[in-house]
């Protein structure tokens, strides 16, 4: 056996010893093989947030309190009307004058301040003292919207809560519950509540509203409804860790905006499927991909 010289052995030495490491203990594909498998899936991470709990109120405007103004003596003609329905008035505010068989005018006045509702003043027209009014006011300019509620609601309505109430044409106005009907009609199973606003515009009487009643608050963690899936198994969200699919049964609450609130089942930070569905089962292996903040609002 030939022996390599001395020298020649140093040279090699080292280039063997590099060989060794570039091969390496394990196979090129070893690195793929751990990277993450399957599908590409969007994900976010579950955050806190706070919901309103909201009962709807549907019904109608009337006012809370009506006056009416007519002359008190029969047989005088209109001279001069100096208001018209929609506009506001002040007490003791002149709002047309009549003449008197025996001469002069007799000034009629607001009895309150209000929204005049109604208004039947045409000059030359004879006012009477007891049929059609004049003047119709809303008294203070306060209405009521007048709705009703499912009686599965009418548990958790309270005098004084805060409301908003939507009606054609006028958009949104702040009110709150002023009253609650007593009973319930039996045919529909409504109950019935009031809900006073103050406009300084006229509202049109019997027009329909909306009322959105806040009835309470809870904040808990949230995810959007997307993520959310029913079935007879009960109520799911699918949860990625380790990047497999883990489905997790969840109580939720309240909804507002898109997201539904968790009460039980997921924990803050928790990294959830954005859009559930059949194709994803329990263990399967996904690469997840975090959502923008855009889309997960």
């Amino acid at each position: 056996m030939r022996h390599l010289p001395r020298a020649v052995a140093r040279s090699l030495f080292p280039a063997a010893i590099a060989g060794m490491f570039a091969l390496g203990p394990y196979p090129a594909g070893a690195a793929e093989d751990d990277a993450p498998k399957g599908p590409a899936v969007t994900v976010l991470k579950v955050a806190k947030s706070c919901f309103s709990d909201i009962v709807e109120a549907t019904g109608s405007i009337i006012a809370r309190e009506e006056s009416s103004v007519r002359p008190e003596r029969p047989g005088l003609k209109v001279t001069e009307v100096l208001a018209e329905a929609g506009q506001t008035t002040t007490a003791g505010q002149v709002l047309a004058r009549l003449a008197l068989p025996e001469g002069g005018t007799l000034q009629v006045t607001a009895p309150v301040a209000g929204v005049i509702a109604t208004s039947t003043a045409q000059i030359g027209n004879f006012a009477s003292a007891k049929g059609e009014a004049l003047f119709t006011i809303v008294a203070r300019s306060e209405y009521d919207l007048v709705g009703l509620v499912a009686t599965t609601d009418m548990r958790k309505l309270a005098v004084n809560q805060q409301a908003t109430v939507r009606i054609a044409g006028s958009g949104d106005i702040d009110g709150k519950i002023r009253r609650i009907g007593p009973t319930v009609e039996q045919n529909i199973q409504q109950g019935m509540v009031y809900i006073g606003i103050s406009s300084q515009k006229r509202l049109l009487l019997n027009a329909s509203g909306r009322a959105l009643i806040k009835t309470g608050q809870s904040c808990n963690v949230a995810v959007p409804l997307t993520s959310v899936q029913y079935s007879s198994a009960g109520t799911v969200v699918q949860v990625i860790r380790r990047n497999r699919v883990e489905t997790k049964r969840v109580e939720v609450g309240l909804m507002s905006g898109g997201n539904i609130e968790i009460r039980d089942g997921l924990n803050e930070g928790d990294v959830v499927v954005a859009r559930a569905g059949a194709l994803l089962r329990e263990g399967d292996p996904v690469r997840p991909v975090m959502a923008s903040a855009e889309a997960a609002k």
